[in-house]
């Protein structure tokens, strides 16, 4: 009984020594991996955009007036020289009882007025009669000597300064009868709508055949000289706006092809950067940090049938091409990390991670080119932890 008892003991200190060293034996890490492959590489900045009309027309009011209702709709189809809106004489505005009897009270006013005028002139014509028969019976008597050169004088002076007075009775009359059709024209016209007198009205004709793109002033009323209507351009006639990080502008250049994707088609869309703007602006991202961006400007050069249905101030993604070529050694970004100061990767190496120091060239959205450290068919691990350390074991998953 006593040897059994010893074995029995031998045999459960030899599984427990065996549990702790199963227990404590290192284990090998589960990784991701990824093979080092030859693809096609492209280094782009990628932003996002806006298509706008090329040639985009501000039709505005040329004078003050009362607008009528502009019946064009978004999306109305409009030609050349063709009429987008009417303006009309502004209104006279309507008066308060008080002002109708002020109004009435004037003309009541210029009507005695012009009375008043013509009475003066009845009056001056008198005055002018007998000046001239005073001046003719002084002229008979200085005939014989009877009266000096010095009442003939003064009577031809009365005469003219009667005819003087009498012309300016005259004018006077005329002043008041003006005057008298003003106060009665104000009368007649207050807060009256205006009539179709086509000589007064002011046609606002389309520069360019196009669609209507906006329109700002649709009810009929009163508008200023200048104001801004409606605006008319060819939707057909595209380009795309992108600003940029003025960083990311300065390795941009004319003509370098740019493609446009998640626009809403099945196939991304061809580009061409026509123009760089020199001058930046300042905008707030998201996370609330100034940025200084620059426009780029692009014209879609893809056949016009592939993008129909693409129309103004709609919404794109845009990737700058700035190198890319075929068959090129990359490895994928999420594998690298940098060690005393330079790129690193773990390769998998007869089920160990081996540090292995590379060197790099362009950079793509997922993938980064190497140049030295690294052959085609090996294997990298993607996403390593601080778990991950030069000669631990590994599994792939």
């Amino acid at each position: 009984m006593q040897w059994r008892r010893r074995i029995l003991l031998g045999l459960l200190g030899v599984l427990i020594a065996g549990g702790l060293a199963y227990g404590f034996w290192p284990k090998a890490r589960p990784v991701d991996v990824a093979r080092v492959a030859r693809a096609h590489l492209e280094e782009t900045v990628d932003e996002e955009g806006r298509t706008r009309v090329v040639d985009r027309y501000v039709v505005s009011a040329p004078v003050a007036g009362f607008a009528q209702r502009i019946d064009l709709e978004v999306g109305d189809a409009v030609k050349r020289d063709q009429t987008l809106a009417t303006l009309e004489p502004l209104r006279a505005p309507a008066l308060d009882p008080r002002a109708q009897a002020e109004a009435q009270a004037r003309v009541q006013a210029a009507a005695a007025a012009v009375k008043s005028a013509e009475e003066q002139v009845q009056a001056a014509a008198a005055e002018t009669d007998l000046a001239h028969k005073d001046r003719d019976r002084l002229v008979q008597l200085s005939k014989s000597q009877f009266i000096s050169q010095d009442r003939l004088d003064a009577a031809w002076a009365r005469v003219r300064t009667a005819e003087a007075t009498l012309r300016s009775m005259e004018f006077s009359v005329k002043v008041a009868r003006h005057q008298l059709e003003a106060a009665r024209t104000a009368l007649a016209y207050t807060g009256t709508q205006p009539g179709h007198d086509t000589a007064h009205v002011v046609d606002i004709k389309a520069p360019v055949s196009g669609r209507v793109l906006k329109v700002q002033h649709e009810s009929e009323g009163v508008v200023d000289k200048g104001q801004s209507l409606l605006e008319v351009g060819d939707p057909r006639s595209l380009e795309v706006a992108v600003d940029v990080l003025s960083a990311d502008a300065v390795r941009i250049q004319p003509g370098m092809p740019v493609r446009f994707e998640r626009w809403g088609g099945a196939e991304a869309l061809q580009g061409r950067v026509r123009t760089i703007e020199p001058v930046g602006f300042t905008k707030i991202s998201a996370l609330g940090v100034e940025e200084q961006r620059v426009w780029v400007i692009s014209d879609i050069t893809s056949p016009p049938a592939q993008w129909a249905r693409l129309g103004d101030g709609y919404r794109v993604e845009a990737s700058f091409i700035l190198w890319q070529a075929d068959n090129v050694l990359q490895v994928p970004a999420s594998a690298l990390f940098r060690y005393r100061s330079e790129w690193a990767v773990f390769v998998v190496e007869h089920g160990e991670a081996r540090r292995r120091p590379v060197s790099l060239g362009h950079r793509g959205a997922l993938a980064v080119q190497v140049t030295e450290g690294l052959s085609e068919g090996d294997t990298v691990i993607v996403h390593p932890d601080e778990t991950v350390q030069d000669g631990v074991a590994v599994a792939v998953q």
